[in-house]
């Protein structure tokens, strides 16, 4: 089942007269009523983040996981529960106005797709797909339906990763030609598949958590709930995890499109598990912040990243475990992962770097206020009150740069060149890996 069937049938539970009357955005209302899909782990956070703002009112929950449900519910006690995100859709889908997708990877774009196909705004987690054609048509679906869209990167509103951009816009370092990247997390699996099956534990119902995605019998500590980012039919392995933060303020600061060619440096293929290490180096096309060319080189995994000139530090010091490094024409600049501020270095020696010309005030350093600015941004972009930093327009593109080199890890070591306008590869082999087919359940 393509995207397009499996919406086209899941949308006719929702009736016509649940389809919104109001135009986004929300500007003659107080209050968003939300409803969360996906509330344990990262989506507990979400949906605390969301509902910390004054102006929401949590109408809806919903996992697939009945211990992950009750435990919001008792949080949330006048929300109404759901397991299947098609039912909540169907049932109360005239009393929501905005929904948060906190899944695993493989069920951000089929339950986001849908929220927005009855016009929802949507806030959904990052990777924003697992398809490169599925954040496509995120992007796609979002302006046709003119909604308010949000990535769920909430670094992108901290003070340190707006600071770096303002200094590389500035010109500080000149044009850049090339940027590092790295983290030495390691979502990836090198060994083989389960050769043996659990009984699908009471709480879970283990086909709603499977989704779109092929059947698959459970295993216990495989999957559900921790393991799935290192799984290709689930995840998008390191490079979807922690990738997409790292990646995001260079991205952004340097306005780059997708890239023109990726190659992947890892094991080969073993079409369960990603690889457990990754070296991955992308060719961008220029902007007026980059050289005629701008190299990018990712590295995740244990040891990352591999010893380079460009990433020695002044004085013999250790890098950070995950951070980016860009070299421009007049110097380096240094931005550590996360909540550090971004380091000038020129010929080898740090140099002070004048801030307070940015009015971006004193650096914070608390977390939990930090971290609640980016869904806040969102909530007041549904009410009218400003717009969003990382909607689905700049997120599905930053979204397709990492997915192109999730794909390249199943061509070890080859050179694969990206038509963005035709959105495919010149490697036919390749393009199979674009999409996906979507199971119905």
């Amino acid at each position: 089942m393509n995207k397009r069937t499996f919406l086209k049938s899941a949308v006719t539970l929702a009736s016509t007269a649940f389809m919104p009357s109001f135009s986004w955005p929300l500007s003659n209302k107080k209050q968003l009523r939300t409803a969360h899909i996906g509330v344990g782990g990262m989506g507990l956070e979400d949906l605390k983040a969301i509902s910390s703002h004054n102006s929401v009112e949590v109408v809806a929950l919903c996992d697939v996981d009945s211990n992950h449900l009750n435990f919001a519910k008792a949080i949330y006690p006048n929300a109404k529960t759901f397991s299947d995100y098609r039912i909540l859709f169907d049932t109360i889908g005239d009393q929501i106005d905005a929904v948060v997708v906190s899944t695993p990877d493989h069920t951000h774009a089929p339950a986001s797709l849908m929220a927005m196909d009855i016009g929802k705004a949507v806030y959904c987690q990052k990777p924003l797909t697992h398809h490169i054609s599925e954040a496509r048509d995120m992007a796609q679906m979002a302006e046709k339906k003119q909604l308010v869209t949000q990535m769920g990167i909430q670094v992108h509103s901290f003070y340190d990763y707006k600071l770096a951009t303002l200094l590389i816009q500035s010109g500080i370092i000149g044009k850049v030609n090339c940027v590092r990247a790295w983290s030495p997390k390691n979502w990836g699996y090198d060994g083989p598949s389960p050769n043996s099956f659990d009984p699908i534990p009471s709480n879970l119902d283990w086909n709603l958590w499977l989704g779109t995605a092929k059947n698959q019998k459970f295993k216990e500590g495989i999957y559900h709930p921790l393991n799935w980012r290192k799984l290709v039919d689930y995840g998008c392995g390191t490079l979807g995890d922690m990738g997409v933060h790292i990646f995001d303020t260079p991205y952004n600061a340097l306005m780059l499109d997708v890239p023109k060619t990726v190659k992947n440096e890892c094991r080969e293929p073993n079409g369960y598990g990603f690889p457990e290490k990754n070296k991955v180096t992308y060719i961008f096309p220029p902007t007026k912040y980059t050289s005629n060319e701008l190299k990018w080189v990712w590295y995740d995994g244990v040891g990352a990243p591999s010893e380079h000139v460009d990433l020695q530090l002044p004085n013999n010091e250790k890098l950070h475990d995950q951070g980016a490094m860009f070299m421009g024409e007049k110097g380096r600049l240094y931005l550590p992962h996360f909540q550090k501020l971004p380091q000038l270095i020129i010929d080898g020696k740090y140099k002070e770097i004048n801030v307070e010309k940015f009015g971006l005030g004193t650096p914070v350093r608390d977390y939990s206020s930090e971290s609640k600015k980016h869904y806040h941004e969102f909530v007041d972009s549904c009410l009218g009150k400003g717009l969003c930093s990382a909607p689905f327009s700049y997120s599905s593109k930053l979204t397709e740069t990492i997915l192109l080199g999730v794909i390249a890890g199943r061509f070890p070591g080859r050179i694969l060149n990206w038509d963005k306008n035709k959105s495919k590869f010149s490697e036919d082999e390749a393009n199979v890996f674009i999409g996906g087919n979507y199971r119905s359940f």
